[in-house]
């Protein structure tokens, strides 16, 4: 079997291939892609004769494989095909590298416990994925009062200074060996580690060091989550467990670890009488149990549990020394990761905001002085509408190419022309745009700064235009509509394909008004008119019946801006 490696703008999916894939805009293709420079069915991927075959579908922009454009090819491991902005890698599951075993535990799991997180803030929040259990076999984690008792054997304060002394202060073997061990235990685990930044597998390589070093028979790595729960997120043992035996893990050690951030040794027994006798539960007996805690910037962020059943005393305190040398190298490889994880989602986020805003709003919505919720809310917005006049009989004598070439100019200097009034590009449909003023972010004059950006399109086209006269081109002629009104805003789409957008009957009259507008109209409707008329010069139009209105709307043709900035003879023609 083969698959394709998806990825888009709005993250990574990996789809296996059935023996008839189609790939395209529309939902009822196999593979959906939420890519507007993608056509409605854009190209199959088929298996013919034991090959992958791609087939372009006659799209219009074009199917490309390893940078070239194709109509049809025999597809390869490893090949990257590209449709839009959409780029995607085929791999034949021969050969795959298996990925470490990792899955989310059920959230309502009998015996899945959660300690709620100390005061003060989450060092990454972002970068704390859903609770995951990773380890040679799946195995549940309880973490509950009343199911352990723990005696605290010993107790040791944070490490956090790893300095050492100069040679020539040493003043004993005793010294010495001290902090040749501290050396040793870092060089075997940064050696372990290596440049891994994957969490889940860092913290695999973590446990897997720790039982190396230590004579410990499972081990429990703890994460933080989003909503400051503690929660396993890496399980180790040196054994398979037999199916239904739980690790059981005592509030009394964890509690005792959160609340000072201090290593702890332990001797635990079970004494919850449904325990007792039970050949299921690995937790019989009496243990030796270390917890440290990984800090960062003095913030506890989780920690590292490990266990022996061998005896009660089977650690000693020099054990937990160095466990705590692993917990600090530990911290400071899981927050690098943590980090890697959070810039890579900001690189994304950053990405997708500087596409809809101007880089000055995109930045302030990136560092949380702008919120953009991820639910609907009502919001007073200006909406803009503008496309080409005669696009469709005007492309079909052109190449695809050209009309690529000159979409891909003319939308460049209008969309600058928007970010300059710090207004949002919602989308590109085909030839039109379709931009907001008033969400995400609002300003006091949105529907002034609309308008204000539609003139300014019509005297950057002029310009526009007068070079493709020059160079033998034909002009580009637009017609402009703005409305203003409540829209609710939010993220729309699917889990995998967000996008921040208006909907609303003021979105629709504003449609309808670009629809109305001819070459070189800005048609606004009354409400807008309400709020510019002492900023621009406006001719009134017949009241026009649109669809979706019982009565005719009153709309007006801005005709300049009054400060002169743009001077026109523009009226409508009778």
């Amino acid at each position: 079997m083969a698959r394709l490696i998806i990825f888009s703008p709005d993250g990574r999916m990996e789809r296996e291939l059935l023996p008839h894939n189609t790939l395209g805009r529309h939902p009822e293709n196999t593979i959906q892609l939420l890519d507007r420079i993608v056509s409605k069915e854009h190209c199959h991927v088929d298996q013919v004769d034991g090959n992958w075959m791609l087939k372009d579908l006659g799209s219009l922009n074009g199917t490309f494989v390893n940078g070239e454009r194709v109509s049809e090819r025999v597809l390869g491991q490893g090949d990257e095909i590209s449709l839009g902005s959409t780029r995607m890698v085929f791999q034949v599951e021969a050969m795959d590298v298996a990925e470490p075993q990792s899955a989310p535990p059920p959230a309502s799991a009998p015996g899945l416990g959660t300690v709620p997180a100390p005061g003060g803030p989450l060092p990454s929040p972002e970068a704390l994925a859903a609770a995951a259990v990773a380890g040679h076999k799946m195995s549940r984690v309880t973490i509950a009062p009343g199911m352990v008792e723990s005696h605290i054997r010993s107790k040791l304060e944070p490490i956090l200074d790893q300095s050492f002394l100069p040679e020539r202060l040493v003043g004993d073997n005793a010294a010495l060996r001290k902090d040749y061990e501290k050396l040793r235990v870092s060089y075997e685990v940064i050696k372990a580690i290596g440049t891994e930044l994957d969490v889940d597998k860092l913290l695999s390589k973590l446990l897997d060091c720790a039982f190396q070093l230590l004579p410990a028979d499972r081990g429990v790595a703890l994460l933080f989550d989003a909503d400051r729960e503690l929660r396993p997120r890496c399980v180790r043992t040196k054994k398979a467990m037999p199916e239904g035996e739980d690790v059981v893990l005592s509030t009394t050690i964890i509690n005792e670890v959160l609340r000072d951030k201090t290593a702890v040794l332990s001797s635990d027994a079970s004494v919850d009488s449904r325990f007792q006798g039970a050949h299921s539960i690995i937790m019989q007996g009496i243990r030796s149990s270390m917890a440290v805690p990984l800090l960062h910037s003095g913030e506890i962020f989780g920690m590292l549990v490990l266990d022996s059943q061998i005896a009660a005393n089977a650690f000693t305190e020099k054990d937990l020394g160095l466990f705590q040398n692993i917990g600090n190298q530990a911290a400071i490889a899981i927050q690098n990761g943590l980090y890697a994880v959070k810039l890579e989602r900001e690189a994304v986020t950053r990405e997708r905001f500087q596409r809809l805003l101007s880089p000055a709003i995109a930045e302030q919505v990136i560092n949380g002085d702008v919120e953009v919720k991820k639910g609907g809310e009502l919001r007073d917005t200006t909406i803009l509408f503008t496309d080409i006049r005669g696009f469709t009989s005007w492309s079909e004598s052109r190449s695809a190419q050209d009309v690529v070439d000159m979409l891909n100019e003319y939308f460049e200097l209008m969309v600058e022309i928007v970010f300059d009034q710090e207004g949002t590009l919602d989308k590109f449909v085909g030839d039109e745009i379709m931009a907001l003023f008033g969400a995400p972010v609002a300003h006091s004059n949105d529907p002034y700064r609309a308008v204000k950006t539609a003139i300014d399109m019509l005297k950057v086209l002029a310009e526009f235009n007068s070079r493709r006269l020059a160079a033998g081109e034909d002009e580009i002629k637009i017609g402009i509509g703005i409305n203003t009104g409540d829209v609710v805003a939010g993220y729309l789409g699917s889990s995998k394909a967000l996008e921040y957008t208006v909907i609303g009957d003021a979105v629709n009259t504003g449609a309808r008004l670009c629809s109305l507008a001819k070459s070189g109209e800005i048609i606004i409707s009354h409400t807008t008119y309400n709020r510019v008329k002492d900023s621009f010069d406006v001719v009134e139009l017949p009241p026009t019946s649109v669809k979706g209105k019982s009565k005719p709307l009153k709309i007006f043709n801005v005709i300049r801006e009054r400060t002169g900035a743009f001077s026109s003879d523009l009226t409508r023609p009778q």
